[in-house]
């Protein structure tokens, strides 16, 4: 078989035609087989996993969509499709003054707002899973004070002094002025910060994503003391195996690394660490969250029981709990595809 690359420029569909070889007693036939529609000018494509497609279109979106022919697949009958590279994501950053703070806030990608609250530890600065978020949304990412380099303010005691600051910068940001149209998603510690913000203003979201969420006390197990090991071994606890570990850090983290996990982890001590990551208080106020809310557990998180999972969602009142395979605490990193369909497809909901 022979193939010939076809790309639609009316933007209703990608089409791929297939020419057959031709023979002395029949002429070649070509097939047409449409494998996307609802497209609006199809600027490129590329290949991903499961016989999926990255497709950018020229108003500057790029989405990964998956095919109607059911022998569309890398490698299989349309194996010769030449696989282009998708529209990269620009990430910018820029410092506000915030309670007397110079807080950086990284801010990429088009589209509804979507501010992302990190982990306890810090953060890579371009993860995947940020980077698909930024090709339907506009994300905003803040670097906790006293995390990652940024300023750690003498005053700061709690998260909820946490979860204020970031009520004020909501004020401050363009794109989260308006009420109503901003989806939060916290990860982990960043779990805990969203969900106290979100009670001191239940009406103002969109939608809200926990991702392993601290804050409330497990029931029955407990949540992962960090003091009683090393920084990088807690580190390590957060992924299912040490496969995802070293994708994400490599096998031996840069001294870079691991004096920043340090320092992180000598803030999180000042501001949670009696009682140890969870508020007593906080699970009486949930109920009075009226914004969707979905809740993400990786299912063998080591750090935070998904019994916690568990009482978020019986807790709030509009919240769905979706538990990701193969993934330990830090499901943006173990599980980024999983978790970027996730919460696009709830962000995306009126």
């Amino acid at each position: 078989m022979h193939h010939a690359r076809g790309r639609a420029l009316s933007g209703a569909a990608l089409l791929l035609l297939t020419l057959a070889a031709p023979s002395p007693s029949r002429p070649a036939a070509p097939r047409v087989d449409t494998l996307l529609q609802g497209l609006e000018i199809p600027w490129a494509l590329a290949w991903a996993p499961a016989g999926r497609l990255f497709v950018t279109e020229r108003p500057g979106r790029a989405a990964l969509r998956g095919l109607l022919a059911a022998g569309a697949r890398r490698g299989g009958e349309y194996g010769s499709v030449r696989a282009m590279s998708p529209m990269p994501v620009t990430w910018t950053s820029h410092t506000l003054s915030v309670a007397g703070i110079a807080l950086p806030v990284a801010r990429a990608g088009a589209g509804p707002p979507v501010l992302v609250l990190h982990h306890d530890i810090g953060t890579p600065p371009r993860l995947p899973f940020y980077e698909a978020l930024a090709r339907d949304f506009t994300v905003l990412m803040p670097s906790h004070p006293g995390y990652d380099g940024s300023p750690r303010p003498d005053w700061m005691r709690s998260v909820r002094d946490m979860a204020v600051l970031y009520q004020w910068l909501l004020g401050e940001l363009e794109p989260t002025r308006e009420l109503g149209r901003l989806t939060l998603v916290g990860l982990g510690f960043g779990g805990w910060i969203a969900a106290e913000l979100a009670t001191m203003a239940p009406r103002a979201l969109h939608r809200l994503v926990l991702v392993g969420a601290m804050g409330i006390k497990p029931e029955r197990g407990e949540i992962a003391d960090q003091a009683l090991v090393s920084y990088i071994d807690y580190v390590r606890l957060g992924f299912a195996g040490r496969a995802g570990f070293e994708a994400a850090f490599g096998a031996e983290p840069a001294t870079s690394q691991l004096e920043q996990w340090d320092l992180n982890r000598e803030m999180t001590f000042r501001i949670a660490w009696k009682p140890y990551m969870y508020n007593p208080t906080l699970p009486h106020l949930l109920g009075g969250i009226v914004t969707p809310t979905l809740v993400v557990w990786g299912r063998e998180d080591r750090i935070v029981p998904l019994e916690c999972g568990e009482r978020y969602a019986k807790a709030l009142r509009q919240a769905r709990l979706e538990v990701v395979d193969g993934a330990g605490h830090f499901v943006e990193m173990e599980q980024p595809d999983a978790l970027a369909r996730l919460v696009a497809g709830f962000a995306g909901k009126e």
